[in-house]
């Protein structure tokens, strides 16, 4: 009988060989993107320590004069639990909302079994994300303006009377939600349409067959099987719950000194009391920011952690 051939030692190192190569060959096509980060992301971090000094320019960066903690002054401000209420009230309300929208429009879509109306509808819905604040500003203006807007001019055709909706506080948290969802829920959708895309069609068939309709369906199937995605994009939502978006509450209000009790949050009141150029402060609020929304992303990746580790972040 032919005695079997054993495995040639030179196998081994010939695999290993491979395995470097390549390991060699993905980490030359990851440089450009590790560099790039290194560049705008870990280099401007020894900037930090502008939170902590006098910053003039003459003396540059290290030079400056170190002033400890007097760059968080907009802690000790009267107005500082205004600001800090309506960027976490907001920064929660805003990201439930957007989870919800988008998730109830990727069901939708889910749905539509036409390619072209799919096509249509993706694209309607994406195009007001690439639109700048300024222009959303404008468009929300053509409705809110107590002139010649769309909704005072509705109002007046039926005989009432003008509105002038800057002048009043309790409308603009709806109205920043809404032209918040607006702009946002079609790209955010895109995301969780792609998961239900990786739903075995299978399943769905074998509902229908046991007699379920599209409501249990996506009760029972699509919402489950959408569970990891929510979870990880509400983990890493969290880490932006002290920076709100400037673009929105500065833009859209008009920056109107009547409506701060509901639309000023840290970022637009910094901007406003730093035209002098005060870096320092302007950093220090930038590192508080960074440091309290690490601390959310960590809690409540460890949270999930706890209670479901198959859908933790890391």
């Amino acid at each position: 009988m032919n005695q079997a051939r054993a495995p040639s030692a030179k196998a081994p190192a010939r695999f290993s060989k491979m395995r470097r190569a390549d390991n060699i060959f993905l980490t030359l096509f990851a440089m450009p993107a590790v560099l790039l980060l290194f560049v705008f992301a870990y280099l401007p971090m020894g900037g930090l320590v502008l939170a902590f000094k006098d910053f003039t320019y003459d003396l540059g960066i290290f030079g400056s004069k170190w002033v400890g903690l007097s760059n968080f002054w907009i802690f000790n401000t009267v107005d500082a639990f205004r600001i800090i209420r309506n960027t976490v009230l907001y920064g929660f309300s805003l990201m439930g909302l957007s989870i919800v929208s988008s998730v109830i429009l990727a069901l939708l879509l889910f749905e539509v079994k036409s390619r072209k109306a799919l096509k249509f509808y993706q694209t309607a819905y994406t195009i007001p994300n690439f639109m700048s604040w300024v222009i959303v500003s404008y468009i929300t203006y053509l409705f809110l303006s107590p002139t010649n807007g769309i909704i005072s001019s509705v109002v007046e055709f039926f005989g009432g009377e003008s509105v002038d909706l800057f002048s009043r506080l309790a409308p603009w948290p709806f109205i920043l939600a809404i032209a918040s969802i607006w702009k946002g829920v079609g790209m955010n959708s895109i995301i969780y349409y792609a998961a239900l895309m990786g739903t075995d069609y299978e399943m769905y068939e074998a509902a229908r067959v046991d007699g379920a309709g599209r409501l249990k369906q996506a009760f029972y199937i699509s919402l489950p099987m959408l569970k990891p995605t929510i979870i990880i994009l509400f983990i890493l939502g969290l880490g932006n719950i002290m920076r709100g978006d400037f673009g929105l509450f500065y833009s859209v209000p008009r920056n109107v000194g009547l409506l701060y009790p509901v639309t000023d949050i840290i970022d637009t009141y910094i901007y406003r009391g730093l035209r002098n150029g005060n870096i320092g402060a302007t950093t220090a609020v930038g590192l508080v920011q960074s440091v309290v929304g690490c601390a959310t992303v960590l809690s409540a990746n460890w949270a999930v952690k706890k209670i479901s580790p198959e859908h933790a972040l890391y």
